[in-house]
């Protein structure tokens, strides 16, 4: 008994064996993330849709919307955000790899989204800089492996 237990234990663990459980738990959460992220995009729609027709039809309306108009725009870019990290995942269990201008794409859209909800009321200036800066490093990242890959072509 003791003997098939180490000889299972053996085989298990050869490369090929572990790889391919590590092959299939790859698999198992990456779906499972994918899953979460379905229902984060549906339930972030909705919150979208309860604050826009609450401002439009529901509260006295002072201007147009009563809910700045920027706090709108975050609650549209967290969604186009999910999409993203949705497609990440989604080109992940296709291909099994990491799309690097893909996840640059997404960390863009995530310091712009920062960018544009900013309130000087509750941060510093140095953190708009530093917002920028990140910007800036995000975005020549994403040069560099634009100009690589065409290069390669």
């Amino acid at each position: 008994m003791l003997n098939k237990i180490i000889s299972w234990l053996n085989d298990f663990f050869k490369d090929r064996n572990f790889m391919k459980l590590i092959h299939i738990t790859e698999n198992l959460v990456s779906k499972v993330l994918s899953i979460a992220l379905i229902i984060v995009i549906f339930v972030s729609i909705f919150d979208l849709i309860l604050v826009l027709s609450q401002d439009l039809f529901v509260q006295e309306p002072v201007g147009f919307f009563n809910v700045t108009l920027i706090e709108i725009f975050g609650f549209f870019l967290n969604v186009l955000i999910a999409l993203e990290l949705l497609e990440n995942i989604t080109v992940y269990i296709r291909k099994h790899v990491v799309q690097l201008e893909l996840v640059l794409t997404t960390a863009l859209i995530a310091v712009a989204r920062k960018i544009i909800i900013f309130d000087t009321s509750k941060y510093d200036k140095v953190d708009l800089i530093a917002l920028g800066f990140a910007t800036l490093c995000l975005a020549l990242s994403y040069g560099i492996i634009c100009y690589i890959h065409k290069r390669k072509v």
